[in-house]
């Protein structure tokens, strides 16, 4: 029977390991790094208990300490993503927090934000640990309630507030507070796995796109200013047929990005795009228009360039866009009528008024560097 993986954190001293103990009993333990410890129920307990337990170093007010409990965490996370590993998601989170304080500080939640980033879907168990007072429970789980309602990400995924007595805790001679919530936190922990698992995998499929949208941003960045260094040589540019080289090296640089397969088709459609966006009637259109604006004062090199590095920044976007559409499979590689409609809406007259208003802010003394700068900004600033 796979396993499913249960996040324990929270500050120093709330209780997380007499909690995991009071859960598991006896376990088998895997250490994975000074700061993790991960719990597997033994055999015989795996059918009532179907996950194991990772347990985290508390946060501390130390803030070395507590950036090392947070860096634990984030490796664990990227790891299991970088490997492949199902057994090393995370797929529910016990956020501790000690029921004998009455106070939740915002920096608290701060660093579950910080320590769990990868799992933005991941169901969220808040653990009221050492809950002796039953009066106070109420008062507590208002706390808790209020505390987590600015927090939009964490009021989504919260699922439950319980408090629980993990260990009997002896009050006096003659009066103790027994162990109480175990059962109801594993059944209700239980219940959410299934979920957890879907939004595991949500998670990581989001963590892996936005690493590629960075990669392929970089790509665009680069070829945007080699766009640029070609617009700004001294020889004429009838149109933008020169940027061709550019631009198919850019697309398939990013098809490369997004794991798509290269083929027939994929050379077709990469191919459409760059004609949308070179010779078509709307990219002709979108560069007259440009080359024909009254009362500039640059050079031709200068306008040249920034045309130049606009048109691929764009095209670069648009690609970006389009490649994530395919590989999400909501459209495929043969869909050129689509793709050569989203190109050249990117060339429309918003664009033209867009790179118009970068152009009379040019002057003969800007040099490459800024020239790439500010075409990026425009065009990762709109694409978003």
């Amino acid at each position: 029977m796979e396993l499913g993986n249960v996040l324990v954190i929270g500050n120093s001293g709330v209780g997380k390991s007499t909690l995991i103990n009071a859960v598991l009993g006896e376990s088998t333990s895997v250490t994975i790094t000074r700061e993790l410890l991960v719990k597997e129920p033994l055999p015989s307990k795996s059918d009532y208990i179907p996950f194991r337990m990772i347990d985290t170093v508390g946060f501390e007010p130390s803030l070395f300490k507590t950036r090392q409990s947070i860096r634990s965490v984030k490796r664990w996370s990227e790891n299991a993503v970088k490997e492949g590993r199902e057994d090393a998601q995370i797929n529910v989170i016990w956020f501790c927090v000690d029921g004998t304080s009455r106070r939740l500080f915002s920096e608290t939640i701060k660093n579950l934000t910080r320590a769990t980033s990868l799992w933005t879907s991941v169901p969220i168990i808040v653990v009221i640990t050492k809950s002796y007072s039953v009066p106070e429970r109420t008062e507590n789980r208002q706390m808790v309630y209020d505390a987590f309602k600015a927090q939009k990400r964490f009021s989504r995924n919260l699922r439950g507030i319980l408090p629980v007595v993990a260990d009997t805790f002896v009050l006096n001679t003659e009066a103790f507070a027994p162990p109480e919530g175990i059962e109801e936190l594993v059944e209700l922990t239980n219940s959410l796995l299934p979920e957890g698992v879907r939004a595991a995998k949500d998670d990581i499929e989001a963590y892996k796109l936005t690493r590629k949208r960075t990669l392929a941003h970089s790509i665009v960045g680069a070829s945007t200013a080699g766009a640029v260094m070609v617009g700004a040589l001294p020889v004429p540019i009838p149109d933008a047929m020169i940027l061709v080289p550019t631009e198919m090296a850019m697309l398939n640089a990013i098809t490369f990005v997004y794991d798509l397969k290269k083929d027939k088709n994929s050379n077709e459609f990469l191919k459409s795009m760059v004609s949308a966006g070179t010779v078509s009637l709307t990219a002709k259109t979108a560069l007259a228009a440009l080359k024909a604006i009254p009362g500039l004062n640059i050079g031709v090199s200068v306008l040249n360039a920034v045309i130049a590095g606009s048109m691929v920044a764009a095209l670069g976007e648009v690609s970006i866009f389009v490649l994530e559409q395919v590989r999400s499979g909501k459209k495929t590689m043969e869909d050129i009528e689509w793709v050569t409609k989203v190109v050249e809406s990117k060339l429309s007259n918003q664009f033209v008024e867009k790179v118009a208003e970068l152009i009379k802010t040019a002057t003969d003394q800007s040099d490459k560097k800024t020239i790439v700068a500010a075409v990026l900004e425009l065009f990762t600033t709109s694409s978003k």
